[in-house]
């Protein structure tokens, strides 16, 4: 590979050592600007997980609240009543959930709408012995899909910013500890060959004027 080649494969040359020494600084800027990204996510991410955590706690108290009263419309009704009121609200009612996908920050997230349209205009329960708990169950449990959409909505956020974000970090990771270094190795060594191929031309040189000194002196005489 072009990057990942091994030293011996390089041949010691000037322009190779310009081509490594530009791939390096387009490592470091890629790194800067990883890091950069890094940071917005992580801030992004604080400001949307303490979001999701107030969602959740909102969501879970409704949800006690929906468990109490469901438990008591169960014990004045029983079982039987509260099945069949639960099979004419099927009738009555069309729940819809729509999903679309959006980008923010260039990642993806979900944006969830609910609708509870009515299929027949009657009444979902009509029963003289109904339990009084019933009506607030039934609203509350309008309020509690909504709620929970709301937080399924953050978390599957959260969730998608959480996985760029190791993303990211995995790329830095490898600039920082496995390209730059192995670009820096690279350039080092050529350097290196390159200054003593200079010193070694330095004394071929230096030799053969001392030659042709003493050759041109030998002639004279």
């Amino acid at each position: 590979m072009s990057d990942g080649m091994s030293f011996r494969k390089i041949k010691v040359t000037k322009t190779n050592l310009l081509k490594l020494g530009k791939k390096k600084s387009f490592a470091d800027k890629g790194k800067k600007f990883l890091e950069f990204k890094r940071e917005q996510l992580n801030t992004e991410i604080n400001t949307k997980w303490k979001l999701y955590l107030s969602a959740k706690e909102e969501f879970m108290e409704l949800f006690r609240k929906v468990v109490v009263l469901l438990h008591q419309t169960y014990k004045e009704m029983g079982k039987r009543d509260l099945i069949l009121i639960s099979d004419m609200s099927k009738l009555q009612y069309n729940p819809k959930l729509n999903i679309q996908y959006r980008k923010d920050f260039g990642i993806r997230s979900s944006e969830m709408s609910f609708s509870l349209d009515n299929k027949k205009k009657l009444p979902s329960y009509n029963f003289n012995n109904s339990s009084h708990f019933l009506d607030d169950l039934v609203l509350n449990l309008k309020e509690f899909i909504l709620k929970l959409i709301s937080t399924a909505e953050k978390e599957d956020t959260l969730i998608f910013f959480a996985h760029n974000f190791n993303k990211v970090n995995r790329r830095i990771n490898a600039l920082k500890n496995i390209i730059i270094p192995d670009l820096e190795s690279k350039i080092k060594q050529i350097k290196n060959q390159l200054e003593e191929i200079e010193r070694e031309n330095f004394v071929r040189l230096k030799k053969t004027k001392e030659l042709l000194e003493k050759k041109r002196k030998t002639i004279e005489i």
